[in-house]
């Protein structure tokens, strides 16, 4: 395609990310909570993620390698959204960046590119019911095994942001900032991210009050004004703080609000 970015020739194993954290710029980041994102110093050269690490998997022999991207896991309402992703070697869309980067226009352009040339593509959601039950890390553990799972192809390696999935039998490699660093882990952001703003745009109109269809159920002083105004909802994640001891109001009594199973995966 005309529009789609290649990356550059061969590359060896990439040095490993320094252990002291240390603090860089910030840049603009339209997805995140306060709009821009602290970038450490020997990240400023990997906001465009590339195939370094999908190649050296791939000369492994590691052909089909999925990249994993999780969204949602700091929000008070709804659900934590996962999706795996395995693209064409060396295929990216233009503007590929972590979905946090990108203004909602170019994530809608590249989630429509991406679902449309991806090898396999698969999402899963997990609700705030389940949330509450066995905690966020291990709910966004199970989002992204159902992930991987769902996938129509079966990947040979998994590229993940910081964490492994024990249940997933097949290789892994975790890294710091994947979703910065690896077009795959990228691609996965950006439709996870797109999926759950739209389910969190349909709750906006179920349960209005929290301006749930701009924070998207992250907790901006709309979304607490309506917490204090209304109480909770049924997509609300009641072992969280923000919600903890508040009540339930006699408003919003209908079907939990649990997306583990969410029909609408299925539609594409």
């Amino acid at each position: 395609m005309p529009d789609a970015r290649r990356s550059p020739g061969p590359v060896e194993d990439p040095v490993r990310s320094p252990s002291p954290a240390r603090r860089g710029p910030t840049v603009s980041a339209p997805g995140s909570v306060g709009g821009r994102l602290e970038i450490a110093v020997w990240h400023k050269a990997r906001l465009d993620p590339d195939f370094a690490e999908e190649r050296i998997l791939w000369s492994r022999g590691y052909r089909h390698v999925a990249g994993i991207d999780e969204v949602g896991r700091g929000c008070l309402a709804g659900p934590v959204t996962s999706a795996a992703v395995i693209l064409p070697p060396d295929w990216a869309p233009a503007g590929l960046r972590d979905s946090k980067l990108l203004k909602p226009e170019d994530r809608r352009r590249l989630d429509i590119e991406i679902r449309a040339h991806a090898v396999a593509w698969a999402i899963a959601f997990v609700g705030p019911d389940l949330i509450d039950r066995i905690n966020i890390l291990q709910a966004t553990l199970l989002a992204s095994t159902l992930a991987a799972a769902r996938l129509p192809i079966r990947p040979d390696a998994l590229l993940l942001d910081a964490v492994s999935l024990p249940e997933v039998r097949v290789h892994q490699r975790v890294l710091v900032s994947a979703d910065r660093l690896c077009a795959s882990v990228a691609a996965a952001s950006v439709i996870a991210k797109v999926a759950r703003d739209r389910l969190m745009e349909e709750y906006d109109e179920l349960y209005p009050g929290y301006d749930l269809a701009r924070n998207k159920g992250y907790a901006a002083p709309e979304h607490r004004a309506g917490l204090d105004a209304l109480g909770l909802s049924p997509i609300h994640r009641v072992s969280f703080a923000p919600c903890r001891d508040r009540q339930q109001m006699s408003l919003w009594q209908d079907a939990p609000a649990d997306e583990a199973d969410d029909p609408r995966e299925a539609d594409d």
